[in-house]
């Protein structure tokens, strides 16, 4: 018997979660992506998370942009889900494009800073390269709100 707070994961042990490329649209024009920084991990990627036992995906990237941003957010486009090992089991976390819609960040135990950039910059600046696909996907959904040129990854 599950607890409400345990974690979910599949038959073979994987592990699964759900995130967000949220992004806003920048004063100047364009869009700005959210970067979050996770002091434990000392790393920049996108806001995701565990699922909770019996938890549907989209609902917990939703939650998992609250509570890592402060951001409330209307999910669109379904992303690639990213597939890797974190220390030799495997993960799955399944991926949403989201625009904020509003709200202002407070620093938690999670994370300590969010950072809004520009996708170039963003591309940059992600500390997994497997992530850079859910940017370039994420920038594929959003024609005629970009720069024409974005650095190859």
């Amino acid at each position: 018997m599950s607890t409400p707070g345990q974690r979910h994961r599949t038959q073979d042990d994987t592990v699964l979660a759900a995130g967000c490329v949220l992004w806003r649209r920048s004063p100047g024009g364009g869009v700005e992506v959210c970067l979050v920084h996770r002091p434990k991990y000392d790393d920049l990627s996108f806001p995701k998370g565990k699922l909770k036992r019996g938890e549907d995906p989209l609902a917990a990237a939703v939650r998992e942009v609250l509570e890592e941003t402060g951001h409330h957010c209307a999910p669109g486009r379904r992303l690639p889900t990213a597939r890797y090992r974190v220390e030799g089991r495997p993960k799955e976390v399944a991926y949403w494009a989201a625009e904020a819609t509003g709200g202002a960040f407070e620093p938690n135990d999670e994370v300590d800073r969010v950072l809004w950039l520009a996708p170039e910059a963003a591309l940059v600046r992600l500390t997994q390269p497997r992530d850079r696909e859910q940017l370039t996907a994420l920038l594929d959904t959003l024609p005629g709100m970009l720069p024409d040129a974005l650095p190859e990854s």
